[in-house]
């Protein structure tokens, strides 16, 4: 970089954010993502970059990286890791459409459908699986995708409208008055979360079922919310004695939360949105080195989940200005910190992509 781009850098940090988050996403999608099967209109992410002589490693090589396109139906399949890659994926579309770039932003549409259409492949032709938090995932990315084609073609995605419909069932299946409320975590219907109700309940408010997004948002609030902290504990089993709650405290379940009190937006939700930013600012920030970085494989997510939604809050007119700066720095601090040494795992090279796209949206 010369000192001219430094200096336009620092007159304009979205442009610098906004280069380094293309930059992340082009390393993803060259390096991961590849045609399902060799199969044309497909794509998918590869769960690590490979190179001509075997997976990547931290050793220094002159060889270009590659996509493993040997990966088959039967291989370990991370059906949220993808959700995520195709959330990452739209957001380099309206990236590329707020900087006037609408080819580019076509060709991520194009990509985007790809991947939709790889992700129901390799789930056997379904879009339902196992685990709701799963579907809640994807039925959020599909949904941004179902609106990022009418913004680019003024016409829904049939494939995205059929995911969305199909896992709303799902999701409103999963949904009971067992524990006072809340959907399950899996089908075995044992265990009810936070990383299944939070994005279940920004996916209602999304789709206009407020009745829904409110009762599982309250009940998160009721059931899960650790008021000495601020934040949302894990999860909570039924159990002889009436209730186990499991109290660990992730990154990533405050983020899809903290986003439905925004969607729902009564004053309540409000309130409570900023409080859980500052106890987020609390708890898992450290001032200078950005937000905790969770350990490896599902893990190398969380954080950017957070990410993600601590940016809309940024942007939230609605919050109080002490709110949204410190939701704006906490993203900005850890997309620093993450630095430009690509990762080797699919995870973490997406998170990364979400961090800088996050602060890029800034």
């Amino acid at each position: 970089m010369t000192g001219l781009d430094a200096h336009a850098d620092s007159q304009n940090p979205a442009n610098h954010w906004a280069a380094l988050a293309a930059a992340a996403g082009a390393d993803v999608n060259a390096r991961f993502g590849h045609r399902l099967m060799g199969v044309p209109g497909t794509w998918i992410g590869a769960l690590s970059a490979v190179t001509p002589d075997g997976p990547e490693s931290h050793r220094t090589s002159r060889r270009r990286p590659r996509t493993d396109t040997r990966q088959r139906p039967w291989t370990e399949w991370h059906y949220w890791w993808q959700s995520h890659y195709l959330d990452s994926i739209i957001d380099g579309a309206f990236q590329a459409l707020s900087q006037g770039e609408r080819m580019t932003a076509r060709t991520e549409l194009s990509r985007a459908r790809q991947l939709l259409r790889g992700i129901m492949i390799r789930n056997f032709g379904v879009f339902p699986n196992f685990y709701y938090d799963d579907m809640a995932w994807l039925a959020l990315a599909a949904g941004r995708l179902n609106a990022l084609s009418v913004r680019l073609e003024a016409r829904p995605s049939p494939l995205a409208q059929y995911a969305v419909k199909s896992l709303t069932k799902q999701l409103h299946g999963a949904h009971d008055s067992v524990l006072g409320g809340g959907i399950y975590w899996s089908r075995k219907r044992d265990f009810k979360n936070t990383p299944a109700n939070g994005p279940a309940a920004l996916h209602f408010a999304r789709t206009g079922n407020t009745d829904t997004a409110q009762a599982i948002s309250d009940w998160l609030r009721t059931e899960l919310f650790d008021p000495d902290t601020g934040l949302y504990l894990d999860g909570i089993h039924p159990s002889t004695t009436g209730r186990d709650v499991e109290r660990t405290v992730y990154t990533y379940n405050q983020g899809p939360t903290l986003a439905a009190l925004l969607t729902l937006g009564r004053p309540q939700d409000l309130a409570d949105a900023a409080a859980l930013i500052e106890a987020v600012s609390r708890h898992l920030h450290t001032p200078g080195q950005g937000l905790r970085l969770e350990p490896g494989g599902d893990g190398s997510l969380f954080t950017g989940i957070l990410c993600r939604y601590l940016a809309l809050a940024a942007s939230d007119q609605r919050l109080p200005a002490q709110s949204r700066d410190t939701a704006s720095t906490m993203v900005t601090e850890t997309a620093a910190r993450l630095g430009e040494q690509p990762p080797i795992q699919l995870s973490a090279a997406v998170q990364r992509w979400t961090v800088l796209s996050a602060a890029a949206s800034l």
